[in-house]
């Protein structure tokens, strides 16, 4: 059955336009831009947020900041029911957040399901049991009492291609540890980060607790990160901003996480079942029409099956059906902007102008939206801006590699280094490649991400600093407090 845009509730139902949630309170500034949301499948407004300025961004800060003690102070069972609280509430309204998510991004009802309603209530859950299970106070062999304690008030900004599941990666931890939290969403997909923030309120979480401002990264953005009035940031979006905010976060010696995107590789080694290998490689990269951090968009396969793995996933590229991402036959939706369209379809076109073979990866034929059609591409050379460069749209480069050492090269041949396919029957063949590819998460024979998600997430070299989900994730918004002598106090 599909679902269709006549048959569910405008964004303009579900979520407060141009309003800000600080201390606990909706409130609606008078005199900032309002700047509007965009249905990247239709083109078509669906809502608007303001750009914060300099007063929203202190407010925000200030309410974190007097929520501070009290929530640190509240026992760890209590904060994690809370998380277990906002997971039956996504639970509840999953349907409403999905088609919300779906119509911001663009990106097909069936993974809005999975991925923006089903993924972030199983990270609160899972986050909630990281934080039962955590040793908050123990003595270690010298006596000594090693207390973990909540960094402080958080900073969180989150990218528009994963835009609840990111929200709930960084909230979660951050509230388990005793943190509070001023988030910041992106202005291409804001409404989903409205809807999160009324079911916070929903629940009773205390009066700044949660705090949420609206605006563009160039303005409410850099406002948030240049004030000195957070303890960390984290952050998760491109190389180029995440160096900056690294660099404002070391001049204060405040702690950063950084999730900046990969240019990941799928390596196929000769004993693995090319088609399979392929095949799921497409669907992989693919996902979200390629706007995924961690999709592989390098296949690296021996050169002797190179030409037969160009045409399995040519036609494995050629099924997916462009088109509304309400439909349910709809398999491929928009990107995210006309931005985003523009940048995909110059990368494209550049790599076909020096030679490359390139299938598909031509615009849309709709009179509207920003879709791009899926593009496979081959006998380009390794330094190929394509090669090397993170697009971010349904793009992948097939590469030829003469064995294990090549393989390796090749897959290590690049400033990211945030995640990693495998392809090979053989255990040894399997062990050596994963010690040999540095990335922060290595993927064998297809597992997908498994439940509860709670395997640390985060990448080597330029993919960025710290990790996110389970208690790793969690440990990111603690410090570690060594108390030398006598010491009777209690855990929490």
């Amino acid at each position: 059955m599909s679902t269709t845009i006549d048959q569910v509730p405008s964004a303009a139902e579900l979520v407060p336009m141009n309003s800000l949630y600080i201390g606990g309170r909706w409130l609606t500034p008078a005199g900032r831009e309002r700047i509007p949301v965009l249905n990247p499948a239709t083109e078509a407004v669906i809502g608007s947020i303001v750009d914060a300025d300099d007063s929203d961004v202190a407010a925000a800060f200030s309410a974190a900041r007097q929520a501070l003690g009290e929530w640190s102070a509240r026992p760890v069972a209590e904060r994690a029911a809370y998380l277990d609280a906002l997971a039956d509430a996504l639970r509840e309204n999953g349907e409403s957040l999905a088609v919300l998510a779906t119509s911001e991004i663009g990106m097909p009802l069936a993974e809005s399901r999975g991925v923006q309603a089903a993924l972030p209530e199983a990270v609160l859950r899972s986050t909630a049991d990281a934080a039962r299970e955590l040793r908050w106070q123990y003595r270690d062999s010298s006596g000594s009492t090693v207390l973990r304690e909540p960094v402080g008030v958080v900073l969180g900004i989150t990218p528009w291609n994963f835009p609840v599941h990111q929200l709930v990666a960084k909230l979660a931890p951050a509230l388990a540890a005793g943190c509070t939290i001023v988030l910041k969403p992106a202005e291409l997909t804001p409404l989903n980060a409205l809807f999160l923030a009324q079911l916070c309120d929903q629940i009773g979480l205390p009066a700044g607790v949660v705090n949420l401002v609206t605006g563009r990264g160039s303005t409410t953005g850099e406002k948030l990160v240049q004030s000195r009035a957070y303890d960390l940031v984290s952050f998760t979006g491109s190389l180029a901003v995440g160096r900056h905010i690294g660099a404002v976060a070391g001049d204060r010696v405040v702690r950063a996480t950084l999730e900046l995107g990969g240019k990941s590789p799928a390596v196929v080694m000769d004993d693995a079942d090319l088609e399979v290998a392929v095949r799921t490689t497409v669907r992989n990269c693919f996902t979200n029409a390629g706007q995924k951090c961690n999709a592989p968009t390098r296949l690296i396969v021996p050169e002797t099956g190179r030409s037969q793995a160009m045409e399995i996933a040519t036609a494995a590229a050629a099924e997916y059906r462009l088109g509304d991402p309400l439909d349910a036959a709809t398999t491929m939706g928009p990107l995210a902007s006309d931005v985003q369209r523009n940048k995909v379809l110059r990368y494209v076109d550049g790599a076909r102008q020096r030679g490359a073979t390139v299938a598909g990866g031509r615009p849309g034929d709709g009179p509207v939206g920003f879709f791009v059609e899926p593009a496979v591409i081959t006998d380009v050379d390794e330094d190929d801006p394509i090669v090397h460069e993170e697009i971010f749209g349904p793009v992948l480069v097939i590469l030829g590699h003469r064995g294990e050492t090549d393989a390796i090269r090749i897959a290590n041949d690049t400033p990211y280094g945030l995640s990693a396919e495998l392809w090979s029957t053989d255990p040894a063949t399997t062990t050596r490649l994963v010690r040999g590819i540095r990335a922060g998460q290595v993927r064998i024979n297809g597992v997908r991400s498994p439940h509860p998600p709670v395997a640390p997430f985060g990448g080597y070299k330029a993919s960025g600093l710290g990790r996110e989900l389970g208690s790793f994730g969690l440990e990111e918004y603690l410090e570690v407090k060594a108390v030398l002598g006598t010491f009777e106090g209690e855990a929490g």
